[in-house]
């Protein structure tokens, strides 16, 4: 059976697979090795708002009367793999509280399908983890519950908004988590942790169950140490559901062709990007040289423009707080969220129970989204956002006429420290490059490509796809990962003479 030095969280999906599949360990031996190391290892990251042992019994119970039955094989390649959820996805048993003091204490009524596929598949659910309030933030220094560390330097942040997502990852104490995107949080920090992060096609994951942010613009997808087992989450998370209108049914297998190389693929790059201004020194050097890998190994790489990217960011925080305003709207106090007591008539409840119970940056953007929706102002700057999101995506139309597949940076810069950036406008420039796939729902990914020269840190190529061809990003995430490795864990974190990958 395992070592009592085996570190499951630092394992890939297929090497927890073949070890049970082999009997060299159970199910149990796995959830209880993975909920004790990440309680031990998390005092320093702070990824995990919640651990649910007794959720991770229950399946792990079952993965393990499924071995004994000689139906194991028939689970899947994710039968017995643990998984945490960013704490914006309900999970019946478990608090959903977006990081927010508003829905502190609130305990979820029912399970948001995605989560629900990853239970179905027997993946063992280990906890809950911490993200910026609501999702708003590059940084999860907005989180009312502290902040999460970078497992690469505890000086430094994960990324937001899904950071607790990223960091549980690069850190070992899972293999895979689930994160939401809106504007770049899953591709971000998973640049600055170093792991791969996939933000897939806008309706190809249920958004069921998952408290919105902007309804337009949000999509699920999973974090991961290697892309095979980024493919796998996806293929169990992905697919039509009923209850959710925009979803859209699709039954590819993501991990079919990771193994097809990218000879002969038409593979752009966009030289604007790589000319952006606040673009670092070193991450333009990680893109390169993966670029000039790329080729080495067939690909044909041409130059193509979006001449109204530039416009994205612009388009975006129009779009993003009028979206922000209407959906936190529900959260008055009556229906849900924190009521301050002892208020003589309701409208005094209401402005206090909301004064209180979002922070800044929350009551930041649904005051920006009032004002963008009020009368007179509505003509002035939403309609021309909406406009301006017409013509990014016809320039993406155009671009993929010519290609299979972006290769663009994920962010300007490494990961930086605490409270380096107090300025919430350069705080939002740390999405420059990632806005522009949610203002047109492609799909888009980060993959590590090793440490800047700089800093020491992780750096992430992004590679972005059309609309339900995911496939063709993971194909040449997978060449790339060929010539790169696999995602470690962070050194100090990473097991010593312990079962790994």
């Amino acid at each position: 059976m395992a070592s009592s030095n085996a570190m499951f969280g630092a394992m890939s999906a297929r090497r927890i697979h073949d070890g049970l599949a082999a009997k060299e360990f159970s199910a149990a031996e796995v959830a209880s090795a993975v909920l004790s190391q990440a309680e031990r290892l998390d005092e320093d990251v702070h990824a995990f708002l919640e651990m649910t042992p007794d959720l991770a019994a229950d399946a792990a119970q079952a993965v393990d009367a499924a071995i004994a039955d000689g139906t194991f094989a028939d689970q899947g390649p994710l039968a017995g793999v643990p998984i945490a959820y960013k704490d914006n996805m309900n999970l019946i048993g478990t608090h959903t509280t977006c990081s927010s003091n508003m829905l502190a204490d609130y305990v979820s009524p029912y399970t948001a399908t995605c989560v629900e596929r990853t239970l179905q598949a027997g993946m063992i659910p280990v906890g809950k983890l911490n993200m910026d309030e609501f999702a708003f933030g590059s940084s999860t220094e907005t989180s009312a519950f502290g902040p999460t560390r970078n497992p690469w330097d505890l000086s430094r942040v994960p990324g937001g908004s899904s950071g607790g997502s990223a960091a549980a990852v690069a850190a070992g104490l899972v293999p895979a988590t689930l994160g939401s995107d809106t504007g770049g949080s899953i591709r971000q920090p998973a640049a600055f942790c170093g792991v791969v992060g996939i933000k897939p096609t806008y309706g190809m994951v249920s958004r069921y169950g998952i408290v919105a942010f902007g309804s337009s613009l949000d999509q699920v997808g999973p974090f991961a140490r290697t892309v095979e087992d980024a493919a796998w989450v996806l293929n169990a998370i992905s697919g039509h559901d009923s209850r959710d209108c925009t979803s859209q049914a699709n039954a590819t297998d993501f991990a079919a062709n990771l193994g097809a190389g990218v000879k002969g693929m038409k593979i752009g790059v966009v030289p604007a990007f790589m000319e952006a201004a606040g673009l670092t020194a070193e991450v333009k050097a990680k893109v390169q040289d993966a670029i000039a890998k790329l080729e080495a190994a067939g690909a044909d790489i041409v130059e193509v423009e979006l001449p109204n990217a530039a416009a994205a960011m612009s388009a975006y925080y129009v779009l993003g707080p009028c979206e922000a305003f209407s959906n936190l709207a529900r959260f008055d106090s009556v229906r849900y969220g924190y009521c301050d007591p002892g208020h003589a008539d309701l409208g005094g409840q209401y402005e206090a129970s909301r004064a209180k119970g979002f922070g800044d940056e929350a009551r930041r953007r649904i005051m920006l989204g009032s004002y963008l929706l009020s009368s007179g102002v509505y003509d002035t700057y939403y309609y021309p956002a909406q406009q301006i999101r017409t013509l990014i995506t016809q320039d993406y139309v155009r671009a993929f006429e010519q290609v299979e597949c972006l290769v663009t940076p994920v962010s300007p810069r490494t990961s930086f420290k605490f409270g380096e950036i107090g300025d919430p406008t350069e705080m939002y420039l740390s999405d420059m490059f990632t806005i522009s796939i949610n203002i047109v729902g492609y799909g888009g990914m980060s993959l590590p490509v090793g440490l800047g020269a700089d800093t020491g840190l992780p750096v992430g190529v992004q590679l972005i796809a059309p609309a339900f061809k995911d496939e063709n990003m993971l194909r040449v995430a997978a060449e790339l990962e060929r010539e790169y490795g696999s995602a470690p864990v962070a050194p100090d974190f990473a097991p010593e003479g312990g079962d790994a990958l």
